[in-house]
């Protein structure tokens, strides 16, 4: 009797280890937070979608907030070298008394005291806004005086005058041209585009960096899972070898080796938590979230549906959008600035400058009969003068002509090691992804297969056809057959994020607006 109630234990165990192997995996799903130590309160959680995160860390970001200053003052630059072509006004009043203590000739016209003058002078000017094609400045004045003394020889006594002056100044060879007169301007716009381009550098980096951070805390919360579940199975193993004992089926040390099974597995599990709340720490801070007392639970992987990319397509992108790339085109343009500026400088300074004045005739009936007498009754004067200025040899002005001609060379140089880069940035991300799709196809079949293993072990050690220890070497394949499958998905869901900052459509893809640099 006894034998056939064996038997058919035996058949029955048979027949379930054999259900467990034809049946499906079961869907795992993701774990949920380690629960609080004794006495302490829990923490909150917070759902958080990736795009959520990459929202906030934008928002919030203090690096894009420092680099936004930067983006401002080459803004604020641009405006200081459009101010160049600004007129300027000027005005100065000036009055000036003069008393002698005794007069000293005949000719001095007075008799008793010395001689007196008292004069005032208003004048008025503008520097009309610079010529930008030849670099010229032209100033205007005006100026109204009245002028007074004690002399008997004076003929008009006060007298009132009036004058106007326009003086150009125009370089002729070093500094003439349009060219010339833009150049500074030009580069401070080339600065300001540089900035620009900087900040979505750093946007990139920051989407990029949070997106890594995201799902570093879904692979941590999904091996917080998987080392629950070898826990879990090994306490059901140590459960089962203690009940055996008592029935005198199993020993001590098969006892003692699903003890020792289960230690392991609850220092893994802890050590994990470790790594849980350390991936929840850097997802917080990259967010720049308020507080640290929430636990933020992100969305399990998602299927990469896309397929391997075209190299050719996504290099293209790269050399569109690409900060770095496009930041040092930006900056060959500046040097290129800078050399034509320092050839300039290799020619001697050569400056006309050409005055032409009128003057009014001299009235005693005020400043207003003085001003009404200059279109019609006046005088001139006219001036010019060139001013040449030149170096012995020139050797400053040549050494830094080479120096320019140097920094824009290497930038050049510096250019194509960036595309060379590029390209094999680009193509290893291609591959990388490729790859990954690959081996996360045979990861996720290692899975299934070492799942189906163990649950078949398990049922023969149910049968007693099997011991624990056996039983325990199938629980670690399986256990790293899905860490295998984890760190797949990782390394898939890092190789498409990677691109796509070398792409610079991160912003595109998550549907996001990069905030404004300025406020």
């Amino acid at each position: 009797m006894s034998r056939s109630f064996a038997r058919a234990s035996l058949v029955f165990n048979l027949a379930f280890a054999a259900a467990l192997v034809v049946s499906p995996v079961a869907v795992q799903a993701q774990p949920s937070a380690p629960a609080p130590a004794p006495g302490k309160p829990s923490v909150p959680e917070k759902p958080i979608t990736l795009e959520e995160a990459l929202a906030l860390a934008l928002q919030k970001n203090f690096g894009l907030q420092i680099q936004a200053f930067n983006v401002q003052n080459s803004k604020e630059n641009v405006a200081i070298q459009e101010a160049g072509f600004d007129a300027t006004l000027n005005a100065s009043i000036n009055r000036n008394v003069n008393q002698a203590a005794s007069s000293t000739s005949r000719l001095d016209g007075t008799a008793a005291v010395g001689p007196r003058t008292d004069g005032t002078t208003l004048r008025f000017g503008a520097t009309l806004p610079r010529i930008a094609a030849t670099n010229g400045v032209v100033n205007v004045s005006t100026n109204v005086t009245r002028s007074a003394t004690n002399s008997a020889n004076s003929l008009i006594n006060p007298s009132f005058g009036n004058g106007v002056t326009a003086t150009l100044t125009q370089p002729l060879l070093r500094d003439f041209g349009r060219q010339a007169a833009i150049a500074a301007l030009e580069s401070a716009r080339l600065g300001f585009n540089i900035a620009n381009i900087n900040y979505r550098s750093n946007v990139l980096s920051v989407v990029s960096n949070t997106e890594n951070a995201y799902y570093n805390l879904v692979a941590a919360r999904d091996a917080l899972r998987i080392r629950q579940l070898t826990l879990a199975d090994n306490q059901r193993l140590l459960e089962e070898n203690q009940a055996r004992r008592s029935s005198g089926i199993m020993t001590d040390l098969d006892v003692l080796s699903a003890e020792v099974g289960v230690e392991r597995s609850r220092s893994a599990v802890v050590q994990q938590e470790q790594v849980l709340r350390d991936a929840e720490d850097q997802l917080l801070l990259l967010i720049n979230a308020s507080t640290f007392d929430i636990r933020p639970v992100p969305e399990p992987f998602s299927n990469y549906n896309e397929g391997v990319p075209n190299f050719a397509q996504a290099y293209k992108l790269a050399r569109d959008f690409y900060p770095a790339r496009l930041s040092a085109e930006q900056t060959i343009k500046q040097l290129e600035i800078n050399l034509d500026v320092a050839r300039r400088s290799t020619k001697p300074n050569l400056d006309l400058t050409a005055t032409l004045g009128y003057n009014a005739r001299t009235t005693s009936d005020g400043y207003s009969e003085a001003i009404s007498n200059l279109p019609h009754d006046h005088g001139n004067n006219w001036a010019l003068n060139l001013n040449y200025i030149m170096p012995w040899g020139m050797h400053a002005d040549k050494a830094r002509f080479r120096q320019a001609n140097n920094n824009l060379q290497s930038q050049k140089l510096q250019l194509e090691q960036l595309e060379q880069q590029l390209i094999s940035s680009v193509r290893s991300a291609v591959r990388a992804i490729a790859t990954n799709l690959v081996a996360v196809e045979i990861a996720t079949k290692a899975t299934e297969l070492a799942s189906r293993q163990y649950e078949q072990q398990k049922a023969r050690f149910d049968a007693g056809l099997s011991t624990s220890r056996i039983v325990l070497q199938f629980q670690d394949d399986l256990e790293s057959a899905r860490f295998t499958e984890l760190s797949t998905k990782l390394q898939l869901q890092r190789a498409v994020a990677a691109l796509r900052q070398l792409e610079g459509t991160s912003l595109e893809r998550f549907k996001l607006q990069a905030p404004p640099p300025l406020k």
